[in-house]
């Protein structure tokens, strides 16, 4: 183990995606790093299986900074493959395991992937649309022995029982260390790129407020090409915790692996939150549960309060983030009772501005929009300069020192503070939809149903709902007499991932305009906004 003798000789503090792994494993290399079902890996099995993938990812044509995609659910190989990739040098993608075909397909060619890591069963669910992606140079499959393997592929088993060899690339901070796939407003998902530099920075602000320590178990119940999802992987590490990896099917099953694995950190998001408030939580859930986070939306004050009723003994992390910078503020548990709705200060090592349209700070009480500046900003968006310039930003002359132009992340949120400086949500400037969690781009499902015959218009938009925070409703002018409402709803499900999945049609004879000739998305959102409070 070459490069874990380096890290113990030199005591190096994180430096690269990977250097987390290496310290924590010096001083806890028989800890179990991650847990999943009755099995576990401890840090010292996940270092010596990620540098045996980290040779056959570079000995089977990965370049420098090339991309490795896993499209695979949470389970030991996703992690390895994760960090196998950073020790070879290379760019990991986690995809996420609810999309299907042609999403995969976009995000693989998008990113022009060069490795992929895929099961069997997956492979053979996409295997036409793999067939058109010409950068694909290696298919690892992680879930089959050698003789069920097809011929164009590699077997994972066989792989990572291959000795280590110092064959990676060399790569310093602010090189390429993952790129996270994000809805955009318009069109395609956008591929976020992360530095090792904003990896780790994001791993220190967040363990550093939520005092990780080598005694947390965190439970991952969120998927890791969410930030929010990833960030539980970063932190732990950082920290010398440990990791439990689960998919679940009922809400149930997560209080009861809370219970079984004495987890001591939660991190949901509000749809799921909603369904565990109305749960029996015993106390064997309880005792070891040191806090639980939200992020992906605002948690409703009702469910808020019946959570702390219920676990009084644990600490309520209320986060706001946007992938572009991992996480940007979270709110003292301390301070919840006195401001409920606020979205807290900023974390660790990061500033947050308020700016108005004259590029001044806002003064309190005045909105303006979110902009955040420090380590955690990523490096735009893949291979897309257009967006990244619209997103991407210098500050304002006038908050800049007068030094060489600094770019921050504008967020296109809407915001206000008080007088002490906590922020507050008011509203996004884009026509994103945000359900279960997932910022849903409404073209991108537009896209899709353009395709489904008899649709003349269609417009998707995001409806308040109780339990997802917005359900996805298709507005749809009809190109006949008849419309078959359930069959473009069995359509919807063969072509895209459940979370985007629509909760009700409308339709009309015709779609409303603005003055510019475009779909009135306002109009709609006003028209039909109480549809699922009537129901």
């Amino acid at each position: 183990m070459a490069v874990l003798t380096i890290n113990l000789k030199l005591g190096l503090m994180p430096r690269l995606f990977h250097d987390t792994l290496y310290n924590s494993a010096q001083s806890n290399k028989d800890v179990p790093a991650l847990l999943h079902k009755d099995k576990s890996l401890s840090y010292a099995e996940l270092v010596r299986k990620s540098e045996a993938m980290a040779t056959q990812l570079v000995e089977h044509g990965l370049s420098r900074s090339g991309r490795v995609a896993i499209y695979l659910p949470k389970q030991f190989e996703a992690v390895i493959s994760f960090y196998a990739t950073s020790i070879s040098g290379g760019a990991f993608v986690p995809v996420n395991p609810l999309l299907k075909g042609p999403q995969v397909a976009f995000i693989l060619q998008n990113c022009d992937v060069e490795i992929l890591v895929i099961s069997l069963s997956r492979y053979k669910q996409i295997q036409p649309e793999l067939d058109q992606i010409s950068s694909i140079k290696a298919i690892i499959l992680t879930d089959c022995n050698l003789e069920q393997i097809p011929a164009n592929c590699l077997c994972w088993n066989e792989l990572v029982k291959k000795p280590y060899k110092t064959s990676h690339y060399s790569v310093i901070g602010n090189d390429i260390a993952a790129i996270l796939y994000t809805s955009g407003s318009t069109g395609n998902p956008k591929g976020v790129v992360l530095s090792h530099a904003n990896l780790v920075a994001g791993a220190k602000s967040v363990s550093e407020y939520l005092e990780n320590h080598t005694d947390d178990r965190l439970l991952a119940v969120l998927p890791f090409s969410f930030d929010y999802g990833l960030s539980q992987l970063t932190t732990a590490f950082l920290s010398g915790g440990s990791v439990v990896l689960m998919e679940y099917l009922f809400p149930r099953d997560v209080i009861k692996a809370v219970a079984k694995y004495q987890i001591t950190g939660l991190a949901a998001v509000p749809p799921l939150w909603v369904q565990l408030a109305e749960l029996e939580w015993p106390l064997e859930a309880k005792q070891n549960l040191r806090y639980f986070t939200n992020s992906g939306g605002a948690m409703p004050q009702a469910t808020l309060a019946k959570l702390m009723e219920q676990l009084p003994s644990s600490s309520p992390y209320l986060m706001y983030g946007l992938t572009e910078a991992f996480r940007s503020t979270y709110l003292d548990p301390r301070q919840i009772k006195n401001r409920p709705t606020s979205m807290g200060k900023a974390i660790p090592d990061a500033e947050i501005l308020v700016i108005n349209g004259h590029g001044e700070e806002c003064q309190p009480g005045e909105e303006g929009e979110l902009v955040h500046r420090g380590p955690h900003v990523a490096l735009g968006y893949w291979n897309s300069p257009e967006k990244t310039a619209e997103r991407f930003k210098p500050l304002p002359t006038q908050l800049s020192d007068g030094l060489t132009p600094e770019l921050a992340v504008w967020s296109g949120d809407t915001v206000k503070k008080d007088e002490e400086g906590y922020l507050y949500f008011v509203g996004r400037k884009d026509d994103m939809i945000k359900s279960s969690g997932y910022r849903i781009s409404p073209s991108e499902i537009e896209d899709i149903v353009y395709k489904y015959e008899s649709v003349s218009e269609i417009s998707a938009i995001g409806i308040p709902h109780p339990t997802l925070g917005q359900a996805v409703v298709l507005v749809i002018k009809p190109d006949a007499d008849e419309f078959d409402e359930k069959a473009l709803l069995n359509y919807c499900q063969k072509q895209l991932p459940n979370f985007m999945q629509p909760k009700a049609i409308r339709l009309k004879a015709a779609l409303p305009r603005n003055p510019n000739g475009k779909i009135n998305r306002k109009a709609l959102v006003e028209e039909y906004g109480n549809l699922f409070n009537q129901q």
